[in-house]
């Protein structure tokens, strides 16, 4: 690596480490000096202001309510998980970096489809995180989405609680976009995402309703709104990221410069608000790179018989892989045994585990 190359990146890493961002939230909360081992440590609304990871816009959001800032958590440490979740068999496992300004180290610095799939999840886990706390009460500033009652459907009507998916798409783009610089390339791809990850949420919305009447009829429908699983925004996203639009900024001059994304062939289709966009190519997951927080594959365990991502020809990166033979132990011959337990013998028994070079 030139010396020249080594210098400019050391100063990009820099200057992340001055910024980092809300997802180290998702961190373990370390104790202070004066703490005793079996306290509860959590963050508070007086805490806010000294996240140096936040921007001045999100450290006045996180003060809106008592609660707002384990809110916050919560999306951050879902997001984290889900990521994790779906990335589990390819060779960047959305992995974490301890003790770091960065949570995910310096890998979303590139503007890759990596980047563009943890901004969208995450503007979404915040959407939702919001909704779910809102309808439980445990923010001052919004409870149920009272705006679906207005309208006036034919054979059922509205009641209980529909979780208000408006209030937190607001919350999320004010707290998660107000970080991004708008001009730049690198905040227009965000921004794109983000909203991306948000319509996500939205557009999983599901409608629940429960009969009431005498003797089990259902002469009284009553329906209400209720967010998706993540898991579900999840495995949409996992889905988009696979069909990722390589895109570029271009300059728009009708009267005033606007700057657009648009595909990087001109042959390819223009990618709509629902579709994640990148602009550059991922960096080499295969190998451990320290600077990145990047941990490699060697090690990790794959399938033999696989030709997905999790199998070993792609997961080992063309290095090979080990086959190691491991004892395993579970129950077995479970019988029930009168009156009233179940009775297991324990098997022992080989199975072959292969392990990346």
């Amino acid at each position: 690596m030139p010396l020249l190359w080594k210098l400019l990146y050391f100063l990009l890493i820099l200057v992340q480490a001055v910024t980092g961002n809300w997802w180290n939230l998702a961190a373990p909360v370390r104790p202070s000096p004066n703490t005793s081992a079996t306290e509860v440590f959590a963050l508070h609304k007086a805490d806010c202001l000294r996240l140096d990871y936040l921007a001045e816009r999100q450290k006045q959001l996180c003060m809106l309510s008592d609660k707002m800032v384990q809110v916050l958590q919560t999306g951050a440490q879902q997001a984290i998980e889900e990521c994790q979740y779906q990335f589990r068999n390819s060779r960047w496992n959305c992995s974490t970096v301890e003790n770091s300004t960065d949570i995910f180290g310096g890998v979303l610095s590139f503007k890759s489809r990596e980047s563009a799939f943890v901004h969208a999840l995450s503007a979404a886990a915040l959407a939702h995180s919001v909704a779910r706390a809102c309808s439980r009460g445990e923010l001052n500033e919004c409870s149920c989405d009272a705006r679906v009652r207005k309208r006036t459907p034919r054979h059922w009507q509205w009641g209980g609680c529909s979780e208000d998916i408006r209030y937190g798409e607001m919350y999320s783009r004010d707290f998660v976009d107000s970080r991004e610089d708008k001009e730049s390339e690198e905040g227009i791809m965000n921004l794109h995402n983000n909203e991306a990850g948000r319509r996500a949420v939205r557009g999983r919305m599901q409608r629940v309703c429960k009969c009431h009447g005498m003797s089990g009829s259902c002469s009284v429908r009553v329906c209400w709104r209720r967010l998706p699983q993540l898991r579900l925004v999840g495995d949409a996203l996992s889905t988009r990221y696979e069909g990722a639009s390589h895109v570029k900024v271009v300059e728009r001059k009708k009267g005033k410069n606007i700057r657009k994304l648009r595909p990087i062939h001109a042959d390819i289709k223009k990618p709509n608000k629902t579709d994640l966009v990148y602009l550059e190519d991922s960096p080499d997951y295969c190998e451990p790179n320290d600077e990145l927080g990047i941990l490699g594959t060697r090690g990790r365990t794959c399938n033999r018989t696989s030709a997905g991502l999790d199998g070993c020809r792609l997961l080992c990166c063309g290095r090979g892989y080990q086959t190691r033979v491991r004892d395993h132990e579970e129950k077995c011959k479970c019988r029930f045994v009168w009156c009233c337990r179940v009775h297991c013998e324990l098997c022992r028994y080989k199975r072959d585990h292969h392990v990346c070079n």
